[in-house]
């Protein structure tokens, strides 16, 4: 009986920090596990298959290797496609892109991919979009198992209950419905989104890039107007050199000729806005190939001082390619390749193998060495050999050729060997926080369920929905779930809310599978807080939203979404 008393503490005190503290949910789940191993309720050798269930497993392998689909030209297209025609139009082929890109690959790190994309969008003001991408990405998160963590944390609940683990398409007829509906819903919605763009033009962008139009650009014979270089969000054609001579005030009307050579000022994002124009190479451009760029600050004892990048041979000397340069807020002019470097010049580098290796030795010509989260995108080829890759990967899982866990291990371990990836790159994205939480929620989950706390939770809440049955059991599951997703995140709602689902559904007597489906789709039902889904976060700043923008888009999008997952649960997985 102590067993249960302790372990609805844990319980009520981790809500309670979730809710009424600002401690990371990873943090709280930690030290409800360290408190339960302390107690004696649990000994090493549980914790230690918690933390290393293959469904974490999985879920940490996908993270990892969509460090790499990040990299291809496939975010580029999408980034062009959700760039023309009228709001509405933008919104559904941006749901519906996000939501398919969701449903192979975790949908935070779609999100993570296409902010940049959108920020770069040259047509719309990213806050109109922001809010549909993550929507999107939750509605693609519930068409397949592995669209987002929570339904990989469910799969481990449901098999350590004892039962079969569930299939790979499992809410996909539910969840076709919900991404379909929510993204109409969505176009009308989004006009009542704030516009809150901030496009800056010339002097308040500093860095400063160089690309050259290509002999068979289609931009060649073209105004500027026309191929729209004069639209570019937070990207500035400062200067074109033609021939050797500089032309500073470029007209709208100025035709491009081949091998014109075109300055911009702009932002770090930038290098990834001109590698997707069509017909323009970029300064360095030979060495960008899917390298995380790197930002360094020239010293005042740097031997390249009052050098340009040429005469100082900087690409031979420290195996980097330079692709933009800063100083201050000063206006540079001429060419990169013959911008004379001082002291506090801030460069964005690509760097090679040698520079990696060589950085403690740097200290001299470089103050600082920051590593920054953009990357160089991939060449065609390799883009698509990541993509059959994966493709390779998910195909032999669907097939039962090859586990999804093995499959998953032996692609990440080529993308390292190819040098698509580095181990900086995994290191960088390696999600501690996630593997706390998962690993933590798992032994809280069975701690509930060995204890008998969650039986007896589920028998209160049988009592209390008396006379409602399996069928008001299952739609109380639900709207326990949502609403814990909304206030303590949605792995942390899918931890406390299965449990409990399960215990009804043994109390009944009924099948598991619509509770489990019940806490499937209301941990990922977060639409009215910015703080309960991790895509909903990812946005809120870069939107610069305020809550109300949540509010009034998400409750009737948390209403449609829950009328439709009710009614079609008992269709699609009867009691």
């Amino acid at each position: 009986m102590w067993e249960q008393g302790l372990v609805l503490a844990i319980l009520l005190a981790v809500i309670t920090c979730l809710l009424v503290t600002r401690l990371k949910p990873s943090i709280v789940f930690a030290g409800a596990t360290v408190i339960a191993y302390f107690s004696g309720l649990m000994d090493v050798s549980d914790l230690a298959v918690n933390f290393t269930n293959s469904s974490l497993v999985t879920l940490v392998l996908l993270i990892l290797v969509s460090a790499a689909l990040e990299k291809t030209r496939l975010i580029s297209w999408v980034s062009r496609n959700i760039s023309t025609g009228h709001l509405g139009t933008v919104i559904a082929k941006l749901g519906l892109s996000t939501a398919f890109l969701s449903s192979f690959t975790n949908n935070t790190a779609v999100v993570v991919s296409l902010i940049g994309a959108i920020k770069r969008n040259q047509q719309h003001a990213p806050s109109k979009l922001l809010i549909p991408l993550s929507y999107a990405a939750i509605f693609g998160g519930t068409l397949t198992l592995i669209g987002t963590s929570t339904n990989l944390i469910i799969n481990s609940f449901v098999e350590d209950a004892g039962l079969p683990a569930l299939t790979f398409f499992a809410p996909t007829t539910i969840g076709l419905a919900v991404m379909i509906v929510g993204v109409l819903i969505l176009i009308p919605l989004s006009y009542l989104l704030p516009n809150t763009d901030e496009q800056t033009q010339g002097g308040d962008l500093p860095y400063f890039l160089e690309a050259i139009v290509e002999d068979d650009s289609p931009l060649i014979g073209k105004s500027i107007a026309q191929n729209n270089l004069r639209e570019l969000r937070k990207l500035y054609l400062a200067e074109v050199i033609r021939s050797g001579h500089s032309l500073p005030s470029v007209t709208p009307d100025f035709v491009l000729e081949a091998n014109d050579h075109l300055l911009f000022c702009g932002d770090v994002e930038s290098v990834s806005t001109l590698q997707e124009i069509s017909g323009l190479t970029l300064f360095g451009q030979k060495e960008l190939n899917g390298q995380n760029f790197v930002e360094v600050v020239v010293s005042s004892s740097a031997s390249v001082c009052n050098k340009t990048l040429k005469s100082s041979r900087f690409r031979e000397r420290f195996d980097a390619v330079v692709v933009a340069i800063r100083r201050g807020h000063e206006r540079l002019d001429g060419g990169l390749g013959n911008i004379v470097l001082t002291a506090g010049d801030t460069l964005v580098l690509v760097p090679g193998k040698q520079f990696e290796s060589q950085r403690d030795e740097h200290s001299r010509e470089f103050v600082l060495i920051n590593d920054l989260d953009t990357s160089a995108k991939l060449d065609s080829q390799k883009s698509w050999l990541v993509l059959l890759g994966f493709i390779a990967v998910i195909a032999g899982a669907l097939l039962h050729l090859c586990p999804i866990i093995k499959g998953l291990a032996g692609y990440l371990i080529l993308l390292l060997a190819t040098g698509i990836l580095t181990i900086s790159d995994l290191r960088r994205r390696f999600p501690v926080d996630i593997i706390m939480i998962v690993g933590s929620a798992l032994s809280i989950a069975q701690l509930m369920i060995s204890t008998g706390l969650s039986q007896k939770m589920g028998a209160m809440f049988i009592h209390a929905f008396n006379g409602w049955g399996a069928f008001g059991a299952m739609v109380a599951t639900y709207l326990v779930t949502l609403v814990l997703t909304e206030l303590v995140t949605n792995n942390a709602a899918a931890a406390l809310a299965f449990p409990i689902g399960y215990s009804m559904a043994v109390g009944y007597g009924v099948d598991p599978m619509p509770f489990i489906m019940a806490v499937l789709f209301g941990a990922s039902a977060s639409f009215i807080s910015p703080y309960g889904y991790q895509t909903n976060l990812l946005v809120y700043n870069v939107g610069n939203y305020k809550l109300r923008d949540y509010v009034r888009i998400g409750i009737p999008i948390s209403l449609v979404y829950s009328t439709l997952v009710i009614t079609l649960i008992p269709v699609f997985f009867p009691f």
